[in-house]
């Protein structure tokens, strides 16, 4: 496998980043995750955008959108895969050993992993852990994922392969490395991205193409809505046939099933939306 850092193409066995970069000690860094199929990247032009608005949110400086496109498309050259996980992370680079950061300037890997297509619905649990929404990281893509870890570990133990958080004031959030949808009566909502959710990709699609409705949830519409379903990068538009030990009625319903169907037209019709 071949790997961009540091300006160019490397083997993966070789390529060093610093055990002081920023990245590693501190967290301080930024990354996305791009779904490649058959060597095309899909939506790159919103993923870059959001990579300078988190990097811009960290007071980083904005990345070269140019290198990482053609970091993109190198590594995409490199490493054929019918589906890939194309992984951009970008740091605070060679710093010292604190929150300071360092004069070396930023470091920038692109790597990609093969992966396969997930399953049409799975099962989803909640944590009793927070997010919140008012918090310095609030709404970027930060490389500072240990809680996410944590969440998963236990969605993991459950049987389950993604947790749920509310928020401080008890509302619905998101999840790890998802958006959460919720159908009540026919109607598609979502949580508003002031809940302290992430602005995915793929829920921003997912809202522009079905006409979801951004709207303020409680966490426990999880127990009355008649469908729940997750959008991600590499989920796409993914229904929930289990919720801790619920299970809303058929997965996919009706109105998932549309979304899903809607999604994956639409998606193959423009790869860069």
């Amino acid at each position: 496998m071949k790997i961009w850092l540091d300006g160019g193409l490397q083997d993966i066995e070789s390529a060093r980043v610093s055990v002081l970069d920023h990245g590693l000690t501190v967290g301080d860094g930024i990354f996305e995750t791009v779904k490649a199929v058959d060597g095309r990247p899909f939506a790159l032009t919103r993923h870059l955008d959001r990579l300078t608005r988190s990097a811009r949110g960290l007071g980083l400086p904005d990345p070269d959108l140019d290198e990482v496109r053609r970091a993109c498309a190198a590594v995409l050259r490199a490493n054929p895969a019918p589906l890939g996980r194309l992984r951009i992370t970008y740091t605070g680079g060679h710093g010292p050993l604190g929150s300071d950061r360092g004069e070396h300037g930023p470091t920038l890997v692109v790597a990609l992993g093969e992966t396969a297509r997930r399953p049409d619905s799975t099962a989803v649990i909640t944590v009793p852990w927070t997010r919140n929404e008012r918090g310095a990281l609030t709404g970027l893509k930060t490389t500072s994922y240990a809680e996410n870890v944590v969440a998963l570990a236990r969605a993991r133990e459950r049987g389950a392969s993604e947790a749920l958080f509310g928020n401080t004031v008890g509302q619905l959030c998101e999840g790890t490395g998802s958006n959460v949808f919720v159908v009540l009566d026919g109607e598609i909502h979502t949580p508003p991205v002031a809940s302290g959710c992430l602005a995915g990709i793929t829920r921003a699609l997912a809202v522009e193409w079905t006409g979801a409705r951004e709207s303020d949830l409680p966490l426990d519409v999880l127990d009355r809505a008649d469908e729940v379903f997750l959008t991600s990068t590499l989920r796409d538009v993914q229904a929930v046939h289990r919720v801790d030990d619920r299970e809303p009625a058929g997965a996919p319903g009706p109105v998932t099933a549309k979304a899903m169907r809607i999604f994956e037209e639409r998606s193959a019709d423009d790869l860069d939306p």
